[in-house]
């Protein structure tokens, strides 16, 4: 039988960040994991899309236990300020979903000088996660989710002597290194939390194809330019709605079954319910994992370290 949200185990008495939760994917995400009876984090950028956000998932889960945390994850400080406020609020983490993203969007910079999608759905997810890892590693069962896409098959890895795609940039060519270094992320994260026996998962999933505001978005300001729009109109024609991409991410989030490494998507590559996809691209994988690594810390100072973490928890 195909997994829905009704095979989403209680999940009262734990404590979930969701980025990106005021829309799309991670508004449902976070919904359906308060709907369980979760406390949901949820980080986001635009407060005042988040509090319509909040009065959506409170239609339909009058109980909802939500916070909200302002998170720019195009901004290091942001990142730094957001995770030091849930420290600060909460004793435990059970989940982390980096799901937040940007996608084909025009050339541009972050504040600290990033390549924008890279920055944004990487590097600022990097240190999220390292700063919170701590608690992650102090609470039993805990599991990071890392949301990637089909399109990390087009991504290249990084290369360090050009992280920021400075002179070769593309609008896709940057969402596929950006959703790569997702895939990759999660994947290299995993292993070294099992070469330290640690009580928390790493996984990866990716929606498919799904009609979301992360096209809409991307259009309006984008340089994706005719194949965007094209995108954009395809995924309204034939694509899914939220509530069945954020399938496979609560999948990967809350099932008993699911392991670290493991990689959850739709059945029918882009469609269909959530299933565990094999692991493709493994050639080179660990230079590349390794190479991730390197940039990551060098760009945003901030190292990913589970002996330290657990020195912290």
């Amino acid at each position: 039988m195909a997994w829905t949200v009704a095979d989403i185990p209680d999940q009262r008495g734990r404590t979930a960040v969701v980025t990106g939760a005021n829309g799309g994917l991670g508004l449902v995400t976070a919904r359906e994991l308060a709907a369980k009876g979760a406390h949901v984090v949820m980080a986001v950028r635009n407060r005042a899309k988040a509090d319509d956000a909040i009065e959506q998932i409170r239609a339909r889960v009058p109980d909802a236990s939500l916070e909200l945390v302002s998170l720019d994850l195009s901004a290091q400080a942001s990142v730094h300020e957001a995770a030091e406020q849930i420290v600060a609020a909460h004793p435990r983490l059970d989940l982390l979903i980096n799901n937040a993203g940007v996608m084909a969007i025009a050339e541009a910079k972050t504040v600290d000088g990033f390549e924008m999608q890279f920055g944004v759905d990487h590097l600022g997810h990097w240190t999220l996660t390292a700063l919170l890892l701590p608690m992650l590693l102090r609470t039993p069962g805990s599991r990071v989710v890392t949301v990637t896409s089909t399109a990390h098959h087009m991504g290249r890895a990084i290369d360090p002597a050009n992280p920021h795609l400075e002179g070769r940039y593309g609008p896709w060519r940057a969402y596929g290194q950006a959703k790569l270094a997702n895939f990759h992320f999660g994947l290299g994260l995993d292993r070294m939390l099992r070469r330290t026996r640690a009580n928390t998962a790493s996984l990866i999933a990716h929606p498919g194809f799904s009609n979301t505001d992360l096209q809409a978005m991307s259009v309006q300001g984008s340089g994706g330019g005719a194949s965007q729009r094209l995108f954009h109109a395809l995924a309204e024609r034939s694509g899914m709605s939220a509530d069945d991409g954020a399938l496979s991410q609560l999948r990967a989030a809350t099932s008993p079954t699911a392991k670290g490494g493991e990689f959850y998507g739709p059945f029918l590559v882009n469609s269909g319910a959530p299933v565990r996809k094999p692991v493709l691209r493994r050639v080179g994988m660990d230079r590349a994992i390794a190479r991730l690594w390197e940039v990551s810390e060098h760009e945003t100072g901030v190292a990913i370290s589970v002996d330290a973490a657990a020195g912290g928890a």
